[in-house]
This record gives C-alpha cells, sequence and structure tokens, in this order.
C-alpha cells in the first residue's frame, strides 16, 4: 500500500480504563472483572485492533469463573478507509447462524461514547495468519488443497441467502446497479480525500464508467478475500475469515476481480499448479454462478482503482496529523491498471 513509516504512540491505560467500564456495563453480574495482557496487535491497516482476555465470575457463585480471549476493533483517527462499525457488526452478527467461520461479534460502541472512537468487540479466534499461505513452504499438494478451500470459502459466501439472514436490513441492495454503484462510491473517496490533481487516476475512472454495464446478480461480497485475513488451524483448515468491514451487497464479479487482479497473483495463485483458470472452475462448480471474462476484467480495474484510491485516502490522513503512518500512491495499481485496460 505505499507503507514508508510508521510509529505507534498507544495509550493502553486509558484504553483498558474505558474497555474495563465498557465491559462491566455490559456484564453487570460479572464480579471480579478483569483485562488480562491487554496490547494492541500490528495486524491490520485500518482500524486499531486490541487484543485482550477477559476474566470474570457470577455474583451468586465466586467460583464459577470465565476466561474469554476477545479482540476491540476501534476506529482509528486517520487511515486506509473510513468504514462502519454498526454495519460490521450488523453483518457479523447476521452471518451467526450459517456455516461462514466469520467472528462471533458481541458488544458495539456505535457512536465511541464508551470507547473514545466507534467501537465492536468479538471473539478472538486461535490459528496462524500468513498472506502468502499458497506461495510459502508447504508441500505443493498441500497449497492446492488449501487454495481450493478458499475457492470454496467464497462460493459458500455468495451462496449466502442474505435476503433469509435480514442482510437488506443492513446493508444497501444495489440491484444491477453494483459496478456503478462501487465506481461513484471510490470516486467520491478520491475526490474528498486527494491533495493533487491525479490524470492517472481520472483516466482510470474515465474507463470504468465507459465500460461500466449492470450486473445480473446480487451476493453478499466479502471485499477483501485473501489468505492475509484468515486464521488457519494446523490442519490448514480455515477458522475465521476476518475484516469484513467492506462487505456489502453486489455484483460476485467484485470478489473475483479483487483476488485475480495482477496485484494479488502470489496470495491467491500458484504458478503451474493453481492459475486463474483453476480458480475459476473450482468456484463455478461450487457456487454454480456464471463468470463472465469482461465483468472480471471490468472489476479487476476497478479493484486496482479502488487500492489506488486506499493509498490517496492514507495520505490525506497522514498530511491531516491523523495517522503516522505515511502512504503514497506507488506505481504498481496505476501500471497493473493500463496493463488491463489496454487488453
Amino acid at each position: 500500500m505505499g507503507l514508508v513509516e510508521h510509529e505507534e504512540h498507544d495509550d493502553t491505560g486509558s484504553v483498558e480504563r474505558s474497555l474495563l467500564g465498557f465491559l462491566q456495563r455490559r456484564l453487570p453480574d460479572a464480579v471480579d472483572l478483569r483485562l488480562g495482557d491487554i496490547s494492541r496487535v500490528a495486524t491490520g491497516l485500518s482500524r486499531e485492533n486490541w487484543v485482550f482476555d477477559l476474566s470474570w465470575a457470577e455474583r451468586e457463585d465466586a467460583s464459577a469463573t470465565h476466561l474469554r480471549p476477545l479482540i476491540v476493533r476501534r476506529d482509528p483517527e486517520g487511515g486506509l478507509l473510513d468504514t462502519d462499525r454498526t454495519t460490521e457488526f450488523g453483518v457479523l452478527r447476521a452471518l451467526e447462524p450459517t456455516t461462514i467461520p466469520a467472528p462471533r461479534a458481541l458488544w458495539l460502541d456505535a457512536d465511541g461514547s464508551e470507547l473514545g472512537r466507534p467501537s465492536l468487540v468479538m471473539e478472538r479466534g486461535t490459528g496462524s495468519c500468513d498472506y502468502f499461505a499458497l506461495n510459502g513452504e508447504r508441500p505443493l499438494d498441500r497449497r492446492v488443497a488449501l487454495a481450493e478451500s478458499f475457492a470454496d470459502l467464497l462460493a459458500d459466501i455468495h451462496l449466502v441467502d442474505w435476503k433469509a439472514l435480514g442482510l437488506d436490513k443492513v446493508l444497501t441492495n444495489p440491484g444491477a446497479d453494483a459496478a456503478q454503484v462501487s465506481l461513484d462510491e471510490w470516486s467520491s473517496v478520491l475526490r474528498a480525500d486527494q491533495v493533487e490533481p491525479l490524470p492517472e487516476l481520472e483516466l482510470m475512472a474515465d474507463w470504468l464508467q465507459a465500460h461500466v454495464s449492470p450486473s445480473p446478480r446480487v451476493v453478499l461480497v466479502h471485499g477483501d478475500f485473501k489468505a492475509g485475513n484468515m486464521l488457519l488451524d494446523d490442519n490448514d483448515d480455515v477458522v475465521l475469515l476476518l475484516d469484513w468491514e467492506l462487505a456489502r451487497l453486489s455484483d460476485p464479479h467484485e470478489d473475483i476481480g479483487w483476488i485475480t487482479q495482477p496485484l494479488r497473483t502470489r496470495e491467491h495463485l500458484i504458478p503451474g499448479a493453481w492459475e486463474i483458470d483453476q480458480l475459476l472452475d473450482r468456484y463455478t462448480r461450487r457456487s454454480g454462478i456464471e463468470i463472465d471474462a469482461a465483468r472480471i476484467r471490468w472489476w479487476n480495474v476497478m479493484s486496482c482503482f479502488k487500492t489506488a484510491v486506499m493509498q490517496v485516502t492514507g495520505l490525506g490522513s497522514y498530511l491531516a496529523d491523523h495517522t503516522d503512518v505515511m502512504y503514497r500512491l506507488t506505481n504498481g495499481c496505476v501500471l497493473a491498471a493500463f496493463d488491463l485496460m489496454e487488453s
């Protein structure tokens, strides 16, 4: 994302005090409520993630003790994304009765009046996180099996009955205008956050507008599907799929375009063993959703555009002194988009 530097200035004591009061109000019958080993973890570029162990006893039976590993996702003062914790909370709650391995959301501070900034508290899973699990040290057969499981999981997300789960009350249904809605949204973010003329991004936006088309199907999309947002156990099973802040109702090609864009090759493909054709074949057989090459190309370019806009937002936050992380617009996403536009 064009990360230049990062210096953290966390007031752990202040967060701990606020969090303790927040949890005491949610668990009024708990006694001896304590937070253990609270710390801010480095994972996540758009939210503050604080992990801790919550322990307490029951008022009626002090010998009945509980220990629960939790994580707080709190809005930073500035960063790559401006997303809504209430929406993320609603999505996670709606997914609870499904087989999708999403974290269980427990409590929400929607306006930040208790925890300083909008936050949600979730159960914390165990497992390892490896952005490049498909191209790491595992034997090839295990990496291919892992890639197959990722394609199956994405298909399962797209097969979720979002109407039955009430997700249309949490997320906006764009209907056939999913592509146009996404382009308008990210173009608006660019206009609001850019601090200088960016003609290369204007060219990308113009191309996207000229090639936008109606979407034939609306599904739940994750928005940032990748191994780096998964926790894996020792058997390479996905324990949790994290970071649902970009989840939306949209065209299934949005997620497909995100994972097949040139910038994501190392995360989603295995040269010579798991190429785009194998990925799409596995996904289609699992989902029954027909995939269109022209739509993939459009969403590939849209993914590059979105990545570039995030970098612009990150730079704006840094210049406004809202974050210590400095981002810059890198050539990678721009050149990748231009190659796709000319193909």
